[in-house]
Protein backbone atom coordinates (compact mmCIF):
# COMPACT_ATOMS: atom_id res chain seq x y z
CA UNK A 1 0.00 0.00 0.00
CA UNK A 2 1.68 3.42 -0.81
CA UNK A 3 0.46 5.77 1.98
CA UNK A 4 3.13 7.64 3.19
CA UNK A 5 1.20 8.03 6.51
CA UNK A 6 1.99 4.36 7.18
CA UNK A 7 5.98 5.80 7.62
CA UNK A 8 7.23 6.28 11.08
CA UNK A 9 8.82 9.57 11.54
CA UNK A 10 12.26 9.39 11.22
CA UNK A 11 15.47 12.04 11.57
CA UNK A 12 15.41 12.15 7.62
CA UNK A 13 12.14 12.51 6.75
CA UNK A 14 10.31 14.95 9.00
CA UNK A 15 10.59 18.70 10.23
CA UNK A 16 9.24 20.69 12.83
CA UNK A 17 7.28 24.00 12.68
CA UNK A 18 6.82 25.25 16.74
CA UNK A 19 3.72 28.09 16.38
CA UNK A 20 3.52 31.03 18.81
CA UNK A 21 4.38 29.87 22.07
CA UNK A 22 4.62 33.07 23.13
CA UNK A 23 3.26 34.26 26.94
CA UNK A 24 -0.11 36.22 25.89
CA UNK A 25 -0.94 33.10 23.69
CA UNK A 26 -0.15 30.82 26.42
CA UNK A 27 -2.47 33.35 29.35
CA UNK A 28 -5.66 32.00 27.39
CA UNK A 29 -4.89 28.20 27.05
CA UNK A 30 -7.36 26.19 29.25
CA UNK A 31 -7.15 22.85 27.11
CA UNK A 32 -3.80 21.92 29.15
CA UNK A 33 -2.03 22.81 32.04
CA UNK A 34 0.19 25.32 30.97
CA UNK A 35 3.07 24.07 32.88
CA UNK A 36 2.93 20.61 31.15
CA UNK A 37 2.51 22.54 28.15
CA UNK A 38 5.84 24.45 28.51
CA UNK A 39 7.29 21.19 29.72
CA UNK A 40 6.34 19.19 26.58
CA UNK A 41 7.11 21.70 23.68
CA UNK A 42 10.61 21.80 25.16
CA UNK A 43 10.90 18.53 25.49
CA UNK A 44 9.81 18.25 21.88
CA UNK A 45 12.22 21.16 20.78
CA UNK A 46 15.30 19.43 22.55
CA UNK A 47 14.39 16.53 21.11
CA UNK A 48 14.31 18.17 17.64
CA UNK A 49 18.13 19.67 18.76
CA UNK A 50 19.20 15.73 19.70
CA UNK A 51 18.19 14.59 15.73
CA UNK A 52 18.76 17.59 13.95
CA UNK A 53 15.42 17.71 12.86
CA UNK A 54 14.86 21.17 10.34
CA UNK A 55 13.20 23.21 12.97
CA UNK A 56 10.94 26.32 12.27
CA UNK A 57 9.89 28.86 14.67
CA UNK A 58 7.78 31.49 13.98
CA UNK A 59 5.95 34.50 16.11
CA UNK A 60 2.95 36.84 15.56
CA UNK A 61 2.21 40.48 17.06
CA UNK A 62 5.19 40.18 19.29
CA UNK A 63 5.72 43.75 20.38
CA UNK A 64 1.97 44.57 20.11
CA UNK A 65 0.48 41.32 22.00
CA UNK A 66 1.66 38.12 22.58
CA UNK A 67 5.46 38.84 23.67
CA UNK A 68 8.06 36.32 23.38
CA UNK A 69 8.75 32.95 21.99
CA UNK A 70 9.37 30.81 25.40
CA UNK A 71 12.83 31.46 26.16
CA UNK A 72 13.67 27.69 27.04
CA UNK A 73 12.85 27.16 23.39
CA UNK A 74 15.04 29.87 22.19
CA UNK A 75 17.57 28.52 24.53
CA UNK A 76 17.69 24.77 22.54
CA UNK A 77 17.99 26.79 19.17
CA UNK A 78 20.80 29.81 19.51
CA UNK A 79 20.80 32.07 16.52
CA UNK A 80 18.25 30.66 14.90
CA UNK A 81 15.91 32.90 12.71
CA UNK A 82 12.36 33.67 14.42
CA UNK A 83 10.02 34.50 11.74
CA UNK A 84 7.43 37.20 12.61
CA UNK A 85 3.74 37.33 11.12
CA UNK A 86 1.07 39.70 11.29
CA UNK A 87 -1.67 36.71 10.13
CA UNK A 88 -3.01 34.07 12.32
CA UNK A 89 -2.42 31.67 9.68
CA UNK A 90 1.40 30.85 9.56
CA UNK A 91 0.86 29.46 5.87
CA UNK A 92 -0.20 33.53 5.04
CA UNK A 93 3.42 33.96 5.67
CA UNK A 94 5.61 33.62 2.30
CA UNK A 95 9.15 33.47 5.05
CA UNK A 96 7.09 30.45 6.36
CA UNK A 97 6.37 28.46 3.16
CA UNK A 98 9.85 29.33 2.14
CA UNK A 99 11.28 27.53 5.16
CA UNK A 100 9.21 24.60 5.10
CA UNK A 101 10.17 24.26 1.23
CA UNK A 102 14.01 24.87 1.68
CA UNK A 103 13.61 22.03 4.29
CA UNK A 104 12.71 19.16 2.06
CA UNK A 105 10.61 17.36 4.09
CA UNK A 106 6.84 16.65 3.48
CA UNK A 107 6.28 15.45 7.30
CA UNK A 108 5.44 18.23 8.97
CA UNK A 109 5.58 17.71 12.68
CA UNK A 110 3.17 20.60 14.28
CA UNK A 111 3.08 21.96 18.13
CA UNK A 112 0.90 25.24 18.54
CA UNK A 113 -1.06 27.97 19.85
CA UNK A 114 -4.23 27.99 19.61
CA UNK A 115 -5.32 24.65 18.49
CA UNK A 116 -8.13 26.06 17.37
CA UNK A 117 -7.11 28.43 15.15
CA UNK A 118 -3.14 29.19 14.03
CA UNK A 119 -3.17 25.20 13.83
CA UNK A 120 -5.96 24.55 11.97
CA UNK A 121 -5.74 26.91 9.58
CA UNK A 122 -2.34 26.06 9.12
CA UNK A 123 -2.42 22.35 9.10
CA UNK A 124 -5.65 22.65 6.72
CA UNK A 125 -3.61 24.95 3.84
CA UNK A 126 -0.35 23.35 4.15
CA UNK A 127 -2.12 19.96 3.34
CA UNK A 128 -4.30 21.81 0.83
CA UNK A 129 -1.67 23.75 -1.02
CA UNK A 130 2.13 22.65 -0.11
CA UNK A 131 0.80 18.74 0.01
CA UNK A 132 2.89 18.60 3.26
CA UNK A 133 1.39 15.93 5.72
CA UNK A 134 0.53 17.11 8.78
CA UNK A 135 1.36 15.53 12.57
CA UNK A 136 -0.03 17.34 15.25
CA UNK A 137 1.43 17.07 18.60
CA UNK A 138 -1.80 17.34 20.80
CA UNK A 139 0.49 17.64 24.24
CA UNK A 140 2.58 20.36 23.01
CA UNK A 141 -0.76 22.46 21.92
CA UNK A 142 -3.44 24.21 23.48
CA UNK A 143 -6.80 25.61 22.99
CA UNK A 144 -8.84 28.40 24.84
CA UNK A 145 -10.69 25.72 26.22
CA UNK A 146 -10.83 21.51 25.88
CA UNK A 147 -13.92 21.64 23.78
CA UNK A 148 -12.08 24.24 21.46
CA UNK A 149 -8.80 22.20 21.47
CA UNK A 150 -10.62 18.72 21.06
CA UNK A 151 -13.14 19.84 18.43
CA UNK A 152 -9.87 21.38 16.46
CA UNK A 153 -8.25 18.49 16.64
CA UNK A 154 -10.71 16.11 15.47
CA UNK A 155 -10.95 18.17 12.34
CA UNK A 156 -8.04 18.47 11.24
CA UNK A 157 -7.75 14.89 11.65
CA UNK A 158 -10.74 14.28 9.85
CA UNK A 159 -8.84 16.71 7.32
CA UNK A 160 -6.26 13.76 6.70
CA UNK A 161 -4.02 15.50 10.04
CA UNK A 162 -2.06 12.71 12.15
CA UNK A 163 -2.18 13.12 15.85
CA UNK A 164 0.37 12.54 18.01
CA UNK A 165 1.80 13.60 21.81
CA UNK A 166 5.92 15.18 21.95
CA UNK A 167 7.19 12.30 23.49
CA UNK A 168 5.71 9.24 21.08
CA UNK A 169 7.82 11.50 18.24
CA UNK A 170 10.72 11.42 20.47
CA UNK A 171 10.42 7.21 20.89
CA UNK A 172 9.77 7.58 17.19
CA UNK A 173 12.82 9.53 16.54
CA UNK A 174 14.91 7.26 18.38
CA UNK A 175 13.25 4.02 17.39
CA UNK A 176 15.97 1.77 18.29
CA UNK A 177 18.29 2.02 21.64
CA UNK A 178 20.73 0.15 19.76
CA UNK A 179 21.21 3.87 18.02
CA UNK A 180 24.03 4.60 20.80
CA UNK A 181 25.01 8.37 19.11
CA UNK A 182 21.40 9.36 20.53
CA UNK A 183 21.08 7.35 23.30
CA UNK A 184 22.27 9.65 26.37
CA UNK A 185 20.60 12.56 24.78
CA UNK A 186 17.48 11.23 24.85
CA UNK A 187 17.61 9.80 28.29
CA UNK A 188 18.41 12.97 29.33
CA UNK A 189 15.19 14.76 27.97
CA UNK A 190 13.44 11.53 29.88
CA UNK A 191 14.59 11.90 33.16
CA UNK A 192 13.56 15.70 32.57
CA UNK A 193 10.42 16.20 30.73
CA UNK A 194 8.72 12.61 31.06
CA UNK A 195 7.43 12.63 34.58
CA UNK A 196 7.10 8.81 36.31
CA UNK A 197 9.21 7.62 33.00
CA UNK A 198 12.33 9.89 33.66
CA UNK A 199 11.64 8.87 37.48
CA UNK A 200 11.64 5.33 36.57
CA UNK A 201 14.85 5.42 34.35
CA UNK A 202 16.29 7.40 37.48
CA UNK A 203 15.52 4.51 39.91
CA UNK A 204 16.76 1.78 37.39
CA UNK A 205 20.20 3.61 37.16
CA UNK A 206 20.84 4.10 40.80
CA UNK A 207 19.46 1.34 42.14
CA UNK A 208 19.40 -1.73 40.03
CA UNK A 209 22.57 -0.13 37.77
CA UNK A 210 24.11 1.33 40.88
CA UNK A 211 24.95 4.00 38.98
CA UNK A 212 25.53 8.01 40.33
CA UNK A 213 22.82 9.47 41.11
CA UNK A 214 22.06 12.83 38.89
CA UNK A 215 22.01 15.25 41.83
CA UNK A 216 25.30 17.24 42.30
CA UNK A 217 27.89 15.62 44.65
CA UNK A 218 27.40 17.12 48.78
CA UNK A 219 24.26 15.53 50.43
CA UNK A 220 25.70 13.17 52.98
CA UNK A 221 23.03 10.68 54.08
CA UNK A 222 22.53 10.53 57.71
CA UNK A 223 22.03 6.94 59.26
CA UNK A 224 18.82 6.26 61.00
CA UNK A 225 18.91 7.04 64.86
CA UNK A 226 16.43 5.95 67.00
CA UNK A 227 14.43 7.84 69.38
CA UNK A 228 13.36 6.91 72.90
CA UNK A 229 9.48 5.10 72.88
CA UNK A 230 8.28 5.60 75.93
Amino acid sequence: MNNPKLEVLTPQNSQLIIIDHQPQMAFAVQSIDRQTLKNNVVGLAKAASVFNIPTTITTVETESFSGHTFPEILDVFPGKPILERTSMNSWDDQKVRDALAANGRKKVVVAGLWTEVCNTTFALCAMLEGDYEIYMVADASGGTSKEAHDWAMQRMVQAGAVPVTWQQVLLEWQRDWARRETYDAVGAIVKEHSGAYGMGIDYAYTMVHKAPERAKPGHETLAPVAAPVR
